[in-house]
């Protein structure tokens, strides 16, 4: 055994030492006083060993990724490799989800009572309804919106409408949608990761992202969608950093990091990411005027429209601490959230921090340099929101749209068919072995 492997083994030793630390903790603490408000600590899931439609699928998938991935990866011309992964990682998430069945896994997740397709019949007047949109956030207050309306900007429910209003409604339809443009998420961290690092690290990073364990959550959760909007605004705005039709590209980058910000409050963290692609290319000033002007055109619309960002996100903290945020100890989230991270990410991903550390530690300029970077922007954005204290739970859900780039992180490790293994394997296990409540 090398010295890196052997180094690396260690890293993901520490790393399930943390989520048996995490779990073992939250158990005693839940039997003193259950105010983590999780069914299996560090997760919001429970115990119920089960199987599925899915599950002939999903371990199909998975062998087939295992077997073929690094292959197809490497000698699929660009095109066909992204259109591959896309197709890879719907096959991935659907299976998973529907390893709980076709209702519970997917066409009933997005219409419970905490959910969006909840209030679609509030939006018939949409401009009415985002005028009065923050005077429903509070509890208490008169017809409170459901915690995920309340808890995020109108941007997200709105997709939701607007489908119902192209004869697209009901929950089939939304799980349907969140899961197959989820999965385009891969393939916009591919794009990014060719055009500021290299295409050979997009190709070994590629079948990592098709069989990320964070596919148990992004099947089905709104998450996963708002995770291929910020993606993709940071994959044109790489192609336009580094001269790709470098005005059409800034404006639909800011067209999509506007959105973004409608979608979820907690998305500005994305500026970071923003700044590393910016600080990695070499046309970031020529850029940035068409990139502001696509920004501006989200928030410029929904403020015409009555709804007031600031206002809106200064009350969803309040609400934030009437419900479970208010009593779930942040000293033991801010670093359990870290486990949940682990399950998501999964083994291959902490191997391939650990080799990150160390390119970032070399002193000359490389592809390999460039894309860790990148990649401790991603990191980075998820420590800050941990720390905010904001994200207490159901980070394996919330920080899809963080956690998603990591795995591209494996690119830098030897011999991906066993880290691609045991990738698949952890997920199968968390799926088949918890009912997840996301």
């Amino acid at each position: 055994m090398n010295r890196d492997l052997r180094r690396d083994l260690y890293a993901v030793a520490a790393a399930a030492l943390l989520v048996v630390a995490a779990a073992l903790t939250g158990v005693a603490i839940k039997r003193a006083d259950d105010v983590l408000h999780v069914g299996w600590p560090p997760l919001y899931a429970n115990w119920l060993p089960h199987t599925g439609p899915g599950t002939p699928a999903a371990i199909a998938v998975a062998v087939a990724v295992v077997a073929y991935g690094p292959s197809l990866a490497a000698r699929l011309p660009w095109r066909p490799l992204l259109w591959t992964s896309w197709g890879g990682a719907m096959a991935w998430t659907w299976s998973l989800a529907l390893v709980d069945g076709w209702e519970r896994g997917v066409a009933r997740r997005l219409t419970t009572r905490y959910e969006y397709l909840q209030v679609i019949d509030r939006f018939d007047d949409i401009p009415a309804t985002l005028r009065d949109f923050t005077h429903h956030i509070l509890l208490g207050t008169p017809d409170q919106w459901p915690p995920h309306v309340a808890g995020h900007p109108p941007g997200a429910t709105l997709t939701f409408v607007l489908l119902d209003r192209i004869g697209l409604g009901g929950g089939a339809w939304a799980g349907s949608f969140v899961i197959t443009v989820g999965a385009a998420t891969a393939v916009a961290v591919l794009v990014t990761v060719r055009t500021l690092a290299g295409g050979a690290l997009a190709r070994r990073a590629a079948p990592f992202l098709v069989l990320a364990p964070a596919a148990v959550w992004a099947g089905t959760s709104a998450d996963g969608y708002f995770a291929a909007v910020a993606a993709w605004a940071v994959a044109f705005l790489a192609l336009a950093a580094t001269g790709h039709r470098p005005r059409a590209t800034a404006l639909a980058s800011g067209l999509l990091f506007g959105l973004t910000v409608y979608l979820s409050y907690g998305l500005t963290l994305f500026a970071l990411m923003a700044a590393a692609v910016l600080l990695l290319g070499s046309r970031r000033l020529r850029i940035l005027p068409y990139a502001i002007a696509g920004f501006l055109v989200v928030p410029v619309a929904f403020t015409a429209l009555g709804f007031d960002w600031w206002e809106a996100y200064h009350l969803l903290v309040d609400r934030y601490h009437q419900g479970a945020g208010g009593f779930r100890p942040y000293g033991y989230w801010v670093w359990a959230n870290l486990a949940c991270t682990v399950l998501m990410v999964g083994p291959a991903t902490v191997a391939g921090l650990r080799r990150t550390g160390a390119v970032l530690a070399r002193q000359h300029t490389s592809p390999e340099r460039r894309l860790a970077l990148l990649l401790c922007a991603a990191l980075l954005m998820l420590l800050a929101a941990d720390l905010s204290g904001m994200s207490k739970a159901e980070t394996e859900r919330i920080w899809l749209p963080f956690a998603l780039w990591l795995p591209a992180t494996a690119a830098f490790l030897d011999h991906p068919r066993p880290w691609l293994a045991a990738q698949a394997t952890l997920a199968l296990l968390l799926n088949h072995l918890l009912l997840t409540g996301w």
